[in-house]
């Protein structure tokens, strides 16, 4: 075939890649909340979030062997690298997965950590210096007021579900703590040495720590088995593929703009995979939240 005809081939497929890649994007890290959720009836959170982030290490280190991104100079890189990783890493999802552990659902637990950008918002004026408008304010204000109905309507409360959501609103602030600790101390380098550090921060501090305060006991079954390959393939290594193509294709931006899907869109697989229910007030309180949150998004 001639290479004229296969560049054109090669760019037709590319722009109907970059025409599904947000959407796509969006549905495989929205699905990790309803597989986590699914993984944790066989292993405790720690357990299962050590082997997640030990298959990710260890495939991410050939790719690294075989790409040789540049690696940055500076020694104070490698330590806010490291920061980042651990907020993200350790922080976010370990206590994510705790929470979900202590019976929150999928899509609660999803919608609580996705109001990590209106904590970004609100503290970007004293962390980064960036002013926050009357739109964000309104999508603030609507967001949370969201968010309490979401929590508050829940047909019940007990102190297990307390402690769940607790750790779950602390997971959103680590998340929202990573966010403005990579405004504030950016680092230039390849998105494959950026994962590989975060994955080895989060391995190393989150396996130990798993050693010393869980039995380590996992129930090897076929779910556990496609839930934990959904998360290491699909959530993991697939979408972090297809978010390098869209920055390439200059697609990220529409990422963020579908972000505030991802709560009804974790709800919708934790019904399907789990079998949740948040009955008529959770669901209008997820849509006030998520019409927070895109009031948010649009406005910055």
């Amino acid at each position: 075939m001639p290479r004229s005809f296969e560049n054109a081939a090669a760019g037709a497929s590319g722009d109907v890649l970059a025409r599904f890649a947000p959407s796509i994007f969006l549905v495989l890290w929205a699905s990790g909340f309803g597989f986590a959720k699914l993984g944790l009836a066989h292993a405790q959170p720690l357990t299962f979030l050590a082997l997640r982030f030990g298959i990710i290490f260890v495939l991410f280190l050939p790719i690294f062997a075989v790409l040789r991104p540049p690696a940055p100079v500076r020694r104070i890189d490698w330590l806010h690298l490291c920061v980042g990783g651990f907020l993200l890493q350790t922080v976010y999802f370990g206590l994510a997965y705790a929470g979900m552990n202590h019976g929150v659902s999928a899509g609660v637990a999803a919608l609580i950590v996705s109001m990590q950008p209106l904590v970004v918002a609100a503290a970007a004026p004293l962390t980064t210096g960036e002013r926050v408008g009357k739109a964000k304010w309104a999508g603030l204000l609507v967001g949370a007021t969201g968010c309490a109905v979401v929590i508050v309507g829940r047909a019940s409360l007990d102190a297990s579900i307390d402690l769940g959501l607790a750790l779950c609103v602390a997971s959103a602030l680590g998340m929202a703590a990573a966010t403005l600790y990579q405004k504030c101390f950016a680092v230039t380098a390849h998105p494959v040495t950026v994962n590989l550090v975060h994955y080895g921060v989060g391995l190393f501090t989150v396996g130990p720590l798993a050693l010393l305060v869980e039995s380590n006991h996992v129930t090897w079954t076929g779910e556990f088995a496609f839930a934990l390959g959904w998360l290491v393939f699909a959530n993991s290594l697939l979408a972090v593929s297809l978010l390098l193509f869209m920055i390439r294709r200059s697609e990220a931006s529409r990422v963020s703009a579908l972000f505030f899907l991802v709560p009804p869109v974790a709800a919708a697989f934790g019904w399907l995979v789990l079998g949740e229910r948040l009955g008529v007030t959770g669901l209008a309180g997820m849509a006030v939240a998520v019409a927070g949150v895109a009031i948010v998004a649009r406005a910055r």
